[in-house]
């Protein structure tokens, strides 16, 4: 509990010596889950399978996460760094519950991780960046301590990988959105 304390304080207190951080943390911490929204629907209505496909693996590994953070969390509990310590740069409104693990960082790591699975990109990396600006930002906001972060982060990392491994090779997944795919190639006069 000491290191985890000792790591909040080093992040969190980077908003009262920088006053310029605080805006990003809050943007990262509150409003980049529009981006990730917009970035979702893109992704769903383009026409391409596997787009869908990786968003609905996106989907399954957040409810699954989810689900394995919840049993998490009945094994271990505490409040938000804001609700136990003194002198917290807290930057949000955030009603005073079980803290652990994060949702948030469950969710984009849910997301941009399964994202940076299925991509062939170069630029894939910044699917992790934006999951972990998100994850630190809910530490600055003074919401989360550094393991409540880490461990959303590891069970979402873990179920993504285990969804990318299994869902898409189903005989299910590859007749919903690969004959779809084909469908739409012919419609648009493609081969």
């Amino acid at each position: 509990m000491e290191l985890n304390i000792t790591l909040f304080r080093m992040i969190n207190d980077l908003g009262k010596e920088h006053d310029f951080l605080n805006p990003l943390f809050i943007f990262f911490a509150e409003y980049s889950l529009y981006f990730l929204a917009m970035a979702i629907l893109i992704f769903f209505f383009s026409r391409n399978g596997r787009n869908r496909v990786m968003v609905v693996c996106a989907g399954l590994t957040f409810i699954l996460a989810e689900i394995v953070g919840k049993l998490v969390s009945k094994l271990h509990t505490n409040y938000q760094p804001f609700a136990v310590l003194d002198d917290v740069n807290k930057l949000i409104e955030k009603d005073i519950n079980n803290s652990f693990p994060s949702d948030h960082t469950i969710l984009f790591f849910s997301f941009c991780m399964t994202f940076w699975l299925f991509s062939k990109s170069r630029y894939r990396f910044l699917w992790l960046v934006v999951a972990v600006l998100v994850a630190l930002s809910r530490v600055g906001v003074g919401v989360h301590y550094p393991a409540d972060i880490t461990v959303g982060a590891l069970i979402s990392m873990v179920v993504s990988f285990i969804v990318y491994k299994t869902v898409p090779p189903l005989a299910i997944t590859k007749r919903l959105f690969h004959s779809q795919a084909s469908i739409e190639r012919t419609k648009s006069g493609g081969l």
